[in-house]
C-alpha cells in the first residue's frame, strides 16, 4: 500500500520548499530596512498568493502544477507552454547555484581548501545524488523533506537566539537608529525585491504532491497557511541574526548565516561551525529534492500535452516517475557548472553563485506572471468548479489580490535584469544576466513554435 502524507507531513513540505535558507543572507545585505520589505512583501505578496494557489490547488488538484492552471485558463495559447518552459529551465540554474556553494561549505566544515577540480567533482556528485534521489516518488522521500524543514527552522532559531545572546553582551553592529529601518529606493534594494519574491515562492509544488496525500482539498490550504506563518516568522529571525551581527556591506550573498554564527560563537573553524556548515548543506539538499519533485512532474505532464520537448515524457516503468525530466535536469545543471569552472578560470573574481541565482530567479518570476490572470479567468469561465478553498472578496478585491503581486513580480524582474548603470562594475555583473534571460526567452519561442508546427503536421497528414 503506498504511504501518505499527514498533515504535519504536509505543513513541513511547505516550509521545505518554501524557506530557502541560503536566500537569507542576500536580503541581509539591505541592513535593516529588509525588515520593512519583508513585512511589505508578506502582506503583499505572500498572503494573496498563498490564498490563490490554495484555491487553484483544491479547486485544480493534480500534476500539472501551475502549468495546468495556466493552460486550462488560456487554451489555445502559448502560455502554458512559455510557463512550463521558465518554470523548467530555471531549475538546472538554480540547482548549479547551490552546487557551486557546497564547495566553499564543505571547506569550512573540513577546515582546508578545496581545489577548483576537486570543487568541481563535487558540484557534480551533489547533482548526481540529488537526480537518484527525485527518481522515486515523494511519499518515499517524506523523511528527508521532514528532516530538512525542521533543520531550517532549526537553523533560523540558533542564528536568532545567538543574535539576541551576542547583542547582550556586545551591542549591535550596525546602527539601529529609526531611520534604518525605513524603506530605501536605491537600487539594491529595488533588486532585492526579487529575491524577497523569491523566498516566498513554492506553494503550487506542493500542491503536484496531491496524489501522495490523504485529503488534500483539506490538507493543501491548511498546509499553506499554517506553514506560510512559520516561513514569515523565520525568515524574520534569519534576516535578524545576520544583520545584528555583521554589517550590511560585508555580508555574504552565498555564506552570510554560516558566517553569522561563526561571528557570534568567536571562532572561524571547529566541530561547532563545521557542524553549521553541514546543516546547511543538508538544507540545500532539501530545497533541491523538493523543488525538483515538483517541477519535474509539470514538465512531464506539459510534455504529455505536447507543450514541452518529447524526452520530458519518459517515466520509469518501474514507479512511473518522470526520469526523463530528471536526466535532462541533471544533464544541463553539470554543464552549467562545467561553464563555471571555464568562467573562473577565465574571469577568477565572477560571482558564479549570483549570476547562475539572479538568472535562475529571473526565469522562475516570469513562469509565475500568468498564474494570477489565470486565477481571475478561471473564475469568470469556470465558476461552476468545485472550490473547497475560496478566496473571499468582490471583483474589485479579487483584481487588487491578483495585480498587486504581478506588478511586484514585474518590477523585481526589471530591477534584477536590466542594467540601469553602465559604469563597468554594474555591466559585468548584471549584463550577462540579462543576455542569458533574453537568450532564454527567444530559445523558448523558437522550440514552441516548433512543437506547434510538428503537431499541426500530424493532425493533418493522413
Amino acid at each position: 500500500m503506498q504511504k501518505k502524507f499527514k498533515l504535519s507531513d504536509v505543513i513541513l513540505s511547505v516550509i521545505c520548499v518554501v524557506f530557502v535558507v541560503e536566500a537569507t543572507a542576500p536580503v541581509a545585505t539591505l541592513g535593516n530596512s529588509q525588515f520593512f520589505w519583508r513585512l511589505f512583501m508578506i502582506a503583499a505578496f505572500l498572503v494573496p498568493y498563498g490564498l490563490i494557489a490554495s484555491e487553484l490547488g483544491t479547486a485544480y488538484p493534480g500534476s500539472g502544477g501551475l502549468y495546468d492552471w495556466i493552460r486550462l485558463a488560456f487554451p489555445g495559447t502559448r502560455w502554458g507552454s512559455r510557463a512550463a518552459w521558465w518554470y523548467w529551465l530555471n531549475f538546472p540554474l538554480w540547482m548549479a547555484s547551490l552546487a557551486v556553494m557546497i564547495p566553499d561549505l564543505l571547506s569550512i566544515a573540513l577546515g582546508t581548501e578545496i581545489g577548483i577540480w576537486a570543487g568541481l567533482a563535487i558540484q557534480l556528485g551533489f547533482i548526481l545524488i540529488v537526480s537518484i534521489i527525485t527518481c522515486y516518488p515523494v511519499c518515499d522521500s517524506v523523511v528527508i523533506l521532514n528532516v530538512c524543514a525542521v533543520i531550517k527552522i532549526g537553523l533560523a532559531l540558533l542564528v536568532g537566539g545567538m543574535a539576541i545572546f551576542y547583542i547582550g553582551r556586545n551591542g549591535f553592529v550596525n546602527d539601529m537608529g529609526f531611520h534604518t529601518f525605513l524603506p530605501s529606493f536605491d537600487l539594491d534594494s529595488l533588486s532585492s525585491i526579487s529575491v524577497i519574491i523569491f523566498n516566498m515562492l513554492g506553494f503550487e509544488i506542493v500542491c503536484t504532491f496531491s496524489g501522495d496525500m490523504d485529503n488534500p482539498k483539506k490538507q493543501i490550504p491548511q498546509a499553506i497557511i499554517s506553514g506560510g506563518l512559520i516561513i514569515a516568522g523565520v525568515y524574520l529571525l534569519g534576516g535578524f541574526g545576520i544583520s545584528a551581527v555583521i554589517p550590511a556591506e560585508e555580508v555574504d550573498a552565498a555564506a552570510g548565516l554560516v558566517e553569522a554564527v561563526a561571528v557570534m560563537s568567536g571562532r572561524d573553524s571547529g566541530w561547532f561551525i563545521g557542524a553549521v556548515a553541514v546543516l546547511f548543506i543538508i538544507t540545500l539538499f532539501g530545497n533541491m529534492i523538493s523543488w525538483s519533485l515538483g517541477i519535474n512532474n509539470t514538465a512531464c505532464y506539459a510534455a504529455e500535452h505536447g507543450d514541452m520537448p518529447a524526452v520530458f515524457t519518459r517515466r520509469w516503468s518501474k514507479n512511473g516517475m518522470p526520469v526523463g525530466a530528471v536526466a535532462v535536469n541533471g544533464g544541463a545543471a553539470s554543464l552549467i557548472c562545467i561553464l563555471g569552472v571555464v568562467m573562473t578560470l577565465v574571469a577568477p573574481e565572477s560571482e558564479l553563485f549570483w549570476t547562475f541565482f539572479a538568472l535562475n530567479l529571473i526565469l522562475l518570476l516570469m513562469s509565475y506572471l500568468p498564474i494570477f490572470p489565470a486565477f481571475l479567468k478561471l473564475r469568470r469561465v469556470d465558476p461552476h468548479a468545485e472550490r473547497p478553498f475560496r478566496v473571499s472578496g468582490g471583483p474589485a478585491a479579487l483584481k487588487l489580490m491578483a495585480y498587486v503581486p504581478m506588478a511586484l513580480i514585474l518590477i523585481s524582474i526589471f530591477f534584477c535584469a536590466v542594467p540601469l548603470s553602465f559604469d563597468p562594475e554594474t555591466l559585468a555583473s548584471v549584463l550577462p544576466i540579462t543576455v542569458g534571460a533574453v537568450i532564454c526567452v527567444i530559445l523558448g519561442e523558437i522550440l514552441t513554435v516548433f512543437r506547434e508546427k510538428r503537431r499541426n503536421s500530424k493532425e493533418v497528414s493522413p
